[in-house]
């Protein structure tokens, strides 16, 4: 019964929130994204990659029942944080020749599934890699200045909020999975490595205009079904070596917030961490109304991503919404709305003031 007490508080208190947002209007003007599959709303369907998610079962809950390129059942936290925030229910890819600046200026993503910090982890799948997300962000403020104006599109810049999401493709598909890092680096050294590159990147989007910024964390990614699925020795229960990873990275990411809010002038950049609610999540699955966290629903649910979840696998979920995991990899969107939730709720909101 406790667990159901605090559910239905962190509840309540999400919806007080949204309400008083709702009230004072929007405060952030436009959601400005870079990262990989966690935030990527289709950019990866316009480039040749295997990286794709355009077909059914994903998007099935999307409205809709488009399969947009999401890498879930539906929508994806970027999608959920733009709603909560007041602006728009969704977040469109910068390369969906469906939208057009004046779709661009409320919000968008230049993410693409299977990047990550590290260019040797885009060049892995042919995906777009994080410099190339950079150059996209110029050019799209070049068309933003020529729609708004420069001084209203200069405002809009810094008073926008700028969100990365990546980092899990560069030690799960890059220095654990394929030769080459893992022979030049250890797995500290290769931490600060990607450090390094997220200090370079703020600090370009900075000197860009950008002034309010959140730096997301990794996920417990000892705990995805594909990598459960693989710890034989273990049971195929989590495997805390790479959960150790994720928790040490994520404190150098944290270091890192802390040490560039005191070397740039007016910057506000905020930690997200999802570690700790996702693992509250795959550990208590029930307090939240999951009856699975160790399969996702899409196939046989323990190693299936992209084209390996197809609509003609027979044993696919009927309800995602009692699984935490839609693929191997991804959250389901209920999954993606209570993080979303919690992290506007314990970090995004002093945006708002």
């Amino acid at each position: 019964m406790a667990y159901i007490h605090i559910s239905w508080v962190l509840i309540a208190t999400t919806q007080i929130l949204l309400s008083v947002i709702t009230q004072v209007g929007a405060k952030i003007p436009a959601i400005i994204v870079f990262g990989d599959s966690s935030v990527d709303a289709g950019n990866n369907n316009q480039i040749p990659t295997v990286a794709r998610s355009n077909f059914q079962p994903y998007g099935r809950d999307f409205s809709g029942g488009k399969a947009t390129g999401r890498f879930s059942n539906g929508r994806i936290p970027t999608d959920f944080i733009s709603e909560a925030l007041g602006i728009k229910p969704t977040i469109p890819a910068y390369l969906d020749p469906a939208y057009h600046i004046s779709d661009f200026a409320t919000g968008v993503t230049f993410a693409s599934a299977a990047t990550g910090y590290d260019n040797a982890t885009s060049d892995v799948l042919s995906v777009i890699p994080l410099w190339k997300q950079l150059e996209y962000y110029k050019e799209y403020q070049q068309k933003l200045k020529a729609y708004l104006g420069d001084p209203a599109a200069s405002e809009r810049i810094s008073e926008s909020l700028y969100m990365m999401s990546l980092g899990t493709n560069d030690f799960l598909e890059n220095y654990y999975a394929i030769p080459g890092r893992s022979s030049r680096y250890t797995i500290d050294q290769y931490q600060d490595f990607l450090v390094g590159i997220a200090r370079n990147f703020i600090k370009e989007l900075y000197g860009l205009g950008a002034r309010k910024i959140s730096l997301g964390g990794l996920p417990p990614m000892g705990c995805l079904p594909l990598e459960r699925t693989t710890n034989f020795m273990g049971g195929n229960e989590c495997l805390d070596s790479y959960n150790t990873v994720a928790l040490q990275f994520n404190d150098k990411l944290k270091g890192l917030t802390i040490g560039l809010n005191k070397e740039l002038p007016g910057i506000r950049l905020v930690f997200s961490n999802p570690y700790y609610i996702f693992m509250q999540i795959i550990r208590r699955p029930s307090m939240y109304g999951f009856s699975a966290s160790s399969v996702a629903c899409c196939a046989t649910g323990m190693f299936e991503m992209g084209y390996a979840c197809n609509r003609n696998n027979m044993f696919t979920c009927s309800d995602a919404n009692k699984y935490v995991f839609w693929d191997s990899f991804h959250p389901t969107e209920k999954t993606n709305h209570i993080i979303s939730d919690y992290m506007v709720k314990k970090v995004l909101f002093q945006f708002l003031s």
